[in-house]
């Protein structure tokens, strides 16, 4: 059978037997790619019915197809010559001429949604009556979704209402959000956190610009300065959009396992400055993403009396499943935009010279229905109106009442100790933990929440080494001058801290981004007992601003006991049970348009995107409450991911310190060594604990992730979706003469146990080649020490893993 015929007895089937194919031949709306090109749709009737779209407000018309046919051969292409090719460039280097934020004065209102379910969903699909009676319920909450026509449970709505403002060609740019409603399973999860989350993964779109960010990827824009060479374009036919004639210029890219899209922008016809009507794009199947099937995105665009562009619609559909045999998911994004100007707006003018670029009112969760009806520019469905009841419903099935428990569980890490709670239990991940000096180490915890308190909190917990027979314990009280909705480190923090503890100091492994003690460090490629004891008490004043510049004031007091591996001895064998350090510290950070999910400890960013820079000093005379030296201490430390479009990225982290006093060796700077077999960031993985002794350092961190780069290309190897990581991490640094225990017989010698050394001229340098989303989740590296590789008992090299799930 040749390759033509079967091309076309595969059309048939998918017709399912017919002869004949109603098909909607909206333009956009569905974009045949480099394949389709080639495809000649033949023996086209003449239109049976004229209908017209509910949102755009266009014509379109049902035709009935006799036969489609698809030449499946390849086609010579070339971007020399190419009238689409130049009408691309034309688009792209005339992009600032009609863009309206490059004005004195611009804003807009707009409306967005977003809507989470379950696709293709049917209850009868459940093997057991007993579970179909249960779930019948949710057949109340299944809808349409809006590109497919297929049949979705909705699980969660989110709904914004919000306006933008930009001044000074677009120098200042702001968003001022009115209203946040949330129905649905959303409620389970803190709403400040998923609506950050939604706003990374679904970012609004600019056809314009280099990359497209979505799904916290970069995909290339067919109007990129590299789309020539990563896109094949073609102009395919003429057509109305709006009422206004434009051309179809489509676009596919030559790697379909790249990041790019197929899709066709609609540029108005025999305009000197090309204009864009309308884009539609859609991902190739084969594109290295996981978990996702289908991704749509249409924009519509209107032209002003300055002949400035508009964005009036922007829909962004996804398709995706998280594993095989799990139910296929759906998510629906709608924005629509109204209310454009170019003058200063009176009823947002406070907000053009506030300090932050994004500002939430304070009653922004509590709108009534009234506001909404008011400022929708879309219309509920009626599933989507009653999708508020769906959490009462669900509770009445107990599987389900016990799934919700769990889910909330897992997001906070902490256990509620009663429905309204006033203390919640926590962390779990450091219930259970083992390190050499300790054995097992046993800890409870807890924290109280905003409903005994929204401006007071507590937090501590208690500890116990099976090992040490010794109790570790950390209280804390902080007071928060604004009203905090639930815990004390929500953003923005300002208030007084005060806390005190005592626990285990291991030197060379402050992990910075976990609790020492999480179960999941336990199993270390090498033992450690380079541990102090050490009592520290803080009282410290914090001030974060709504745009990231944050500063924390501190005073603090420190007592650190000597340990049998880590004795306190002097050159002349006099030794020490403990000594004491004070000092004041100031903390100096700036992350603007960083975004994070806020932990009830910790904040994990959601992206590194935002320049993060730090700067923290401290400085106590000897004598200061007891001291035993004098401490004067700087460090400072930059931070970027940095994107190459198709290309991956690249986290780079960049640190420098100095001490400028003499110290005790507890004091110095120790570089932090991972002893674990995790992937740990900021730390040496091949490095050992206390290896070298530096009062002064400069290291860099970079961690490139190709995105297939190279994978995409290797035939059978791209259908597994591997993806590519290399690492480097060096380290330069010195120990001067004033606090070299060689040279400066009045400080504590180097413990024997540590084998600490003085780097010398050679820097610390370790790479690692690694491959990352194995199985959608598991990123494996092999790492190699460089430098220093005949330092007795160190490793040289070996295998690290960690486990994250990622678009």
């Amino acid at each position: 059978m040749s390759d033509k015929k079967k091309v076309k007895n595969r059309a048939k089937s998918f017709l399912s037997g017919s002869a004949r194919l109603t098909a909607m031949l909206t333009f956009g709306l569905f974009s045949y790619g480099s394949v389709a090109a080639a495809a000649d749709v033949l023996h086209s009737s003449p239109a049976k019915e004229v209908i017209t779209d509910s949102v755009t407000g266009e014509k379109a018309f049902y035709a009935d197809l006799e036969e489609v046919v698809i030449n499946p051969g390849k086609q010579k292409y070339s971007k020399k010559n190419n009238p689409a090719v130049d009408l691309m460039q034309r688009i792209r280097k005339s992009a600032d001429s009609n863009n309206p934020v490059l004005s004195p004065y611009y804003s807009y209102d707009k409306y967005e949604k977003i809507i989470l379910g379950v696709n293709d969903f049917n209850v009868k699909d459940d093997s057991t009556r007993k579970s179909r009676r249960s779930l019948r319920f949710l057949q109340n909450y299944t809808d349409t979704a809006a590109w497919s026509g297929k049949r979705v449970l909705n699980l969660m709505m989110k709904e914004k209402s919000s306006s933008r403002i930009t001044r000074d060609n677009g120098s200042v740019d702001k968003e001022v959000v009115r209203g946040l409603n949330s129905q649905g399973i959303g409620n389970l999860i803190n709403q400040d956190n998923l609506q950050t989350i939604l706003e990374d993964v679904f970012r609004e779109i600019d056809i314009y610009d280099n990359s497209i960010t979505l799904l916290q990827n970069r995909f290339v824009s067919p109007l990129s300065p590299i789309s020539a060479d990563f896109y094949k374009f073609h102009i395919t036919d003429t057509v109305t959009v709006g009422g206004e004639k434009c051309i179809d210029l489509q676009f596919t890219p030559h790697n379909p396992e790249s990041m790019g899209f197929n899709g066709d922008i609609f540029v108005a016809y025999e305009d000197s400055i090309p204009f864009v009507k309308r884009v539609s794009m859609r991902l190739p199947r084969a594109t290295n993403l996981n978990y996702v099937e289908n991704i749509y995105i249409s924009q519509n665009f209107s032209r002003d009396s300055l002949d400035n562009r508009n964005k009036t619609v922007d829909e962004v559909s996804v398709e995706f499943r998280i594993m095989p045999g799990t139910p296929r998911m759906y998510a629906h994004r709608t924005t629509r935009y109204e209310n454009f100007s170019y003058a200063r707006r009176d009823d947002l003018d406070e907000y053009y010279d506030k300090l932050g670029e994004r500002f939430v009112a304070d009653l922004a969760y509590e709108r009534p229905g009234e506001f909404w009806e008011a400022r929708r520019l879309e219309p509920l469905s009626r599933v989507e109106a009653r999708l508020g009841n769906i959490m009462n419903d669900a509770r009445g099935v107990p599987f389900l009442m016990w799934t919700e428990r769990i889910l909330m569980f897992l997001e906070s890490g902490y256990v509620k100790t009663s429905k309204r709670s006033y203390f919640d239990y926590g962390p779990l991940n450091t219930t259970v933990s083992y390190n050499t000096v300790e054995g097992v180490r046993l800890r409870a915890g807890g924290m109280t929440t905003a409903n005994l308190s929204d401006h007071l909190f507590g937090r501590g917990y208690v500890a116990y080494g099976c090992r040490d027979k010794k109790w570790k314990y950390s209280v804390e009280l902080e007071y928060s001058f604004r009203k905090k909705k639930y815990h004390s480190r929500e953003f923005c923090r300002h208030g007084f801290l005060a806390s005190y503890s005592y626990d285990l100091d291991m030197l060379g492994q402050h992990y910075l981004f976990t609790n020492a003690d999480n179960l999941f460090l336990s199993l270390k490629r090498k033992e450690s007992v380079l541990v102090t004891y050490r009592r520290l008490g803080t009282a410290s004043y914090i001030l974060e601003l709504p745009n990231h510049f944050s500063v924390q004031a501190s005073l603090r007091h420190e007592i650190q006991e000597a340990t049998r591996w880590l004795p306190f001895r002097f050159a002349d064998g006099q030794t020490l049970d403990r000594f004491t350090q004070a000092c004041f510290r100031i903390d100096l950070r700036y992350a603007p348009g960083e975004k994070f999910i806020q932990g009830r400890s910790n904040r994990s960013p959601v992206n590194m995107d935002a320049w993060v820079f730090q700067l923290t000093h401290e400085y106590g005379p000897k004598g200061f409450l007891g001291s035993d030296f004098e401490l004067n201490r700087t460090e400072l430390s930059v931070q970027k991911r940095l994107w190459f479009s198709a290309f991956g990225y690249t986290d780079i982290i960049m640190k420098a310190g100095m001490v400028w006093s003499s110290v005790y060796y507890p004091a110095l700077m120790w570089p932090n060594a991972n002893l674990s077999y995790t992937i740990q960031p900021e730390s040496y993985s091949l490095m050992d604990a206390m290896e070298f002794a530096n009062d002064k350092y400069l290291s860099l961190d970079m961690t490139y992730y190709g995105n297939g780069v190279l994978f995409n290309h290797i035939p059978l190897i791209n259908k597994l979706k591997l993806r590519e990581v290399v690492t480097f991490k060096g380290l330069m640094g010195g120990l001067s003469d004033r606090n070299n225990p060689a040279r400066n017989s009045s400080l504590l010698q180097f413990p024997a146990e540590a084998r600490a050394s003085v780097m010398g001229k050679t820097p610390y340098m370790e790479i690692g080649c690694g491959i990352d989303n194995i199985l959608t989740f598991l990123r494996v590296d092999y790492v190699w020490r460089l430098t220093y590789r005949d330092t007795p008992g160190v490793d040289k090299s070996g295998l690290r893993i960690s486990l994250h799930f990622s678009f």
